[in-house]
């Protein structure tokens, strides 16, 4: 079992750091045409694509402040959403009465719904509104994390969906504590289940508080607070059961929203692949991009093609080891995402566990790779200017799409479309949030209150009612996390919870699962130390702000464009303005530090998963080596025949 195991991992990593560790180009490199030619002269040397380019750029609208929707038809479909989900939640607290309804829906999830409630659980809006927008802002590296998740599922699939059924009851702590030490296990389980949930809502509160913000004109304080409160009432009052149906249908609305934008995108490009991604090449405003925002050169250079630099890798993630990095937390990170992991409990035995991952499997990879076609027809249609003026994270560009391609702001079919588009983002994050906020509560109230505190005697009553309180107490922490990172892309912020996950509940759960000699200390080294790890390498990496960084990026910019005034060069405007810009960064950041305290990044990698999860997988092998549990050993018999038969595992409730 251990040999097919480690195969099936090889493979997963294999798929996604082959997609993942392209090697970025480390200088600019000039293209085929004369070194005499500037980047303007680049999309002249393809007058079909430029034309077309430019063409759609003359229909883009000019940059606005932000997304203007009707309110009328914004707030129709917004109530239509949440009036639809509460009748969900108020038919799902009539049927929930015990523990086992309220974390597991009852086990009485069938394989078809369980594959859709995973693809809405995993289908996020930072994947949504994030993803779309890094790939309308950066290009290629964008289409990298829209791609890793799609082998993500290869690892659940083939090693941990029907071991966990069966091994688990409600939690990553029940699986993790099975042969070891319980009340140990399970309070370092339930600290990384709730560090891991609480990475994963901030990313979501922040496209919930952009989304409400942009739409309805809300202050994003105000959003955040709002869906808060809906999402810890969704949970309170109607479990895993109304989770479940929420999820279900809000995938639904997502598919059909996301095939329906991508189908646009592509009839406005003719049906022609091929003659898109050369619109996107010989793109002017694509090419200024590049060249000003991203790689920061205030003059071009000659014979650079900025255009076909934006589909290679390298604008986003400038290091191949980060590359391969995003790789190993996107394929092995969901494998120990708690509220993945939870969904395994919902369904009566491990073939339909089996059948929930093929379902989810194949509804992920559909989702992704349309987005790809989204975000680059965001590029393309609106211009990476437009979208970065709107939100400097590129979150709003699926939806200003949206609007435009409905017809245009001001339209009935744009305010439609947009209106639609919108709707199916907040059902989207009103159902992610709540099979965190689940997940996380389910770890205190059952791990730590009935398991630890209770010593597993408290009556169902109590453990309900305990579960509600915990989930108001995650709710309120990721409402304050949330109004914290208003300014962050949510993509990122995924990112980093995969690496939490993949450092170390991942190596936790693995070993549990198949590795004899295994045992508490072994578990608890692989959470604290990935854990740890994976987090303290993020504080002192690029994702921080560093404010000097900034002012010496800005000072480079003055320097040049200086150089070029008092050499008697009259700028154009565009350069006067980004030369007032720089400015106005240097004297801003100057002297800054970061939230730690730093002037610049101590590790180079955006994400800590290459380092973070050997680390949590040694600590795991250590601390096991170092302190043997017979114990431990003696019981792995009878966990390794319950994970293959399913001998032991509660029955399903009547539905």
């Amino acid at each position: 079992m251990l040999a097919k195991s480690l195969s099936a991992l090889m493979l997963s990593l294999f798929l996604s750091t082959a997609v993942l560790a392209a090697e970025p180009a480390k200088s600019p490199a000039p293209s085929s045409a004369p070194a005499a030619q500037q980047s303007t002269s680049t999309a002249a040397s393809q007058p079909a694509a430029a034309q077309t380019a430019q063409a759609a750029q003359a229909a883009a609208p000019a940059a606005p402040a932000k997304v203007k929707p009707n309110r009328a038809i914004t707030i129709t479909m917004f109530m239509a959403i949440i009036a639809v989900t509460l009748g969900v939640v108020v038919w799902a607290a009539k049927r929930t009465t015990s523990a086992a309804d309220f974390y597991a829906a009852g086990g009485g999830i069938t394989g078809l719904q369980n594959g859709w409630a995973i693809a809405g659980d995993y289908m996020s809006a930072a994947s949504f509104l994030g993803m779309s927008g890094l790939i309308s802002l950066y290009g290629i590296d964008g289409f990298m994390y829209a791609v890793g998740p799609m082998f993500s599922f290869i690892a659940i699939l083939l090693v941990v969906a029907e071991p966990c059924r069966n091994a688990g009851k409600y939690t990553l702590g029940d699986i993790l504590s099975f042969r070891a030490a319980p009340k140990t296990v399970r309070g370092v389980a339930a600290i990384s289940t709730v560090t891991v949930s609480l990475f994963y809502l901030i990313a979501q509160m922040v496209g919930a508080g952009k989304l409400m913000q942009v739409l309805l004109d809300i202050p994003y304080r105000v959003s955040v607070i709002g869906v808060g409160v809906l999402m810890v009432g969704y949970v309170a009052f109607g479990g895993m059961k109304a989770t479940t149906w929420v999820q279900i249908i809000k995938a639904g609305l997502l598919m059909s929203g996301t095939v329906l934008l991508a189908l646009l995108v592509m009839i406005k490009a003719g049906m022609n692949p091929i003659g898109f991604f050369s619109d996107i090449v010989g793109s002017p405003m694509i090419q200024d991009h590049v060249r000003m925002s991203v790689l920061k050169d205030a003059v071009p250079k000659e014979g650079f093609d900025y255009g076909q630099r934006f589909l290679e890798p390298g604008l986003f993630l400038k290091n191949p080891l980060d590359q391969i990095s995003l790789g190993i937390a996107w394929a092995l990170g969901a494998a120990g995402l708690p509220h993945i992991l939870m969904r395994f409990f919902t369904v009566p035995n491990a073939k339909e566990a089996r059948k929930s991952i093929v379902v989810a499997l194949f509804i992920n990879s559909s989702f992704f790779f349309l987005i790809n076609l989204i975000g680059f027809g965001a590029a393309l249609y609106l211009t990476p200017q437009l979208i970065s003026s709107v939100d400097k994270g590129g979150n709003m560009a699926t939806l200003l799409l949206a609007q435009h391609l409905g017809g245009g702001a001001g339209s009935l079919g744009g305010d439609l479309f947009l209106a639609f588009i919108c709707a199916v983002a907040f059902a989207t994050i009103l159902a992610v949030v709540s099979g965190l906020v689940l997940a996380a509560s389910a770890a205190i109230a059952h791990d730590i209150y009935v398991n630890i505190v209770k010593d597993g005697k408290a009556d169902q009553k109590a453990q309900v009612r305990t579960a509600k309180i915990t989930s108001l107490c995650v709710g309120i922490a990721a409402i304050v996390m949330g109004l914290a990172a208003e300014k962050e892309n949510v993509v990122a912020l995924v990112a980093l919870a995969f690496a939490v996950a993949a450092s170390g509940n991942f190596p936790a759960v693995m070993l549990s699962l198949f590795w004899k000699r295994f045992n508490t200390a072994g578990i608890v080294g692989a959470l604290v130390v990935g854990t740890v790890s994976a987090i303290g390498l993020v504080m002192v990496s690029p994702n921080m702000t560093y404010p000097q960084k900034i002012a010496n990026d800005a000072k480079k910019v003055i320097e040049t464009l200086e150089k070029k005034q008092a050499s008697g060069v009259v700028l154009a405007e565009k350069d006067l303005k980004a030369l007032e810009k720089a400015r106005a960064d240097f004297r801003k950041n100057d002297g800054g530090v970061s939230m730690v305290g730093l002037k610049e990044p101590l590790f180079p990698l955006k994400n800590p998963g290459i380092v973070s999860l050997p680390l949590g997988l040694l600590a795991a092998i250590v601390c096991t080596l170092l302190f043997r549990d017979r114990r431990a050993e003696e019981m792995f018999d009878e966990i390794e025949v319950r994970q293959i038969t399913g001998l032991g595992i509660a029955k399903a409730s009547d539905h």
